[in-house]
């Protein structure tokens, strides 16, 4: 069966809500291509920005527990001002992680067969907003395979009401970056056409070939 991201509907004029539904869109993607396309995400990116946030949040709690049980006492002590040295430096060093590290990236996955792809994303126009990806594909040894910039107007893929189609914008992947292409390609050949989405489940495809 056909893995199908659920119809969103945002408002048309928040550029910030269409980039965020359209981001949110890779990864369902990605990570359900048939086999040996399909991309397992790397996490890494998230887990330090917890780490780093409940560290921080953890800290600013127990200060202000400890502040409201032993008030100015608490203040006073060397280990709350040391507390609030080490929160801030937190706050600073994910902001830093967030803009310098992340640098804009929604996507890091990797295929079986070692390769990697990176996907950032970005904005551009007001009047005319059109949706930017820097994509990175790289081999096993690292060698680049793939890189380029591409962009399209949100409208490709967002009705007037702001309603997401998550198939225009599969399309539109497909036909700029390569290995999607291809595997766009693989979908149409297990389903026979059938169905044009790119997810497919590869154990009913199994079973119908043995029979």
């Amino acid at each position: 069966m056909a893995s199908q991201t659920e119809t969103q509907k945002v408002p048309v004029y928040s550029l910030n809500d269409l980039k965020n539904t359209t981001d949110d869109a890779l990864t369902p993607y990605l990570c359900t291509l048939p086999q040996p396309y399909t991309f397992k995400r790397d996490n890494t990116h998230s887990n330090v920005r917890l780490v780093l946030g409940f560290t921080a949040v953890a800290i600013a709690a127990v200060t202000f527990y400890l502040d409201r049980q032993l008030g100015w006492e608490a203040v006073q002590a060397t280990w709350v001002r040391v507390a609030v040295v080490v929160y801030f430096t937190l706050n600073s060093i994910l902001t830093v992680y967030i803009w310098a590290v992340e640098a804009g990236e929604v996507f890091r996955g990797r295929r079986k067969t070692g390769e990697t792809i990176y996907i950032s994303s970005s904005t551009t126009g007001k009047h005319s907003p059109l949706y930017r990806l820097k994509v990175r594909y790289v081999s096993a040894s690292g060698n680049v395979l793939q890189q380029k910039e591409i962009e399209a107007p949100f409208t490709s893929w967002f009705s007037a009401d702001g309603m997401f189609h998550p198939e225009p914008f599969r399309r539109w992947l497909a036909s700029e970056i390569t290995v999607l292409g291809e595997a766009a390609r693989e979908t149409e050949r297990k389903t026979g056409n059938v169905s044009s989405h790119v997810g497919i489940d590869e154990k009913a495809s199994q079973k119908k070939s043995r029979r």
